[in-house]
């Protein structure tokens, strides 16, 4: 697994809508990148700066917040945390 340094959290972003409320589908061209997520791994922290994530909270970050990467065929985000706007 994945172990963030400083103030870094891992994110595993959840899937985008495929479906509008209404029902209408929503095309792979149309789709946005998601922004809402699941912490999955927590740095621990700077010494000014204390963790407030913890792992399991689901968060909402910027949307072009963090590096992406694959790991066996999973998804992940790393962000500062700084970069998440709230908790959910």
């Amino acid at each position: 697994m994945i172990r963030p340094l400083a103030d870094r959290v891992v994110i595993e972003p959840q899937e985008a809508q495929t479906r509008t409320a209404a029902g209408l589908y929503i095309p792979d061209s149309a789709k946005e990148k998601p922004q809402q997520g699941i912490v999955v791994a927590v740095g621990p922290g700077k010494a000014d700066e204390p963790m407030e994530v913890k792992v399991g909270d689901t968060v909402l970050y910027g949307k072009y917040a963090g590096v992406e990467l694959t790991v066996e065929d999973k998804k992940y985000l790393i962000v500062k945390q700084s970069d998440i706007l709230a908790i959910i």
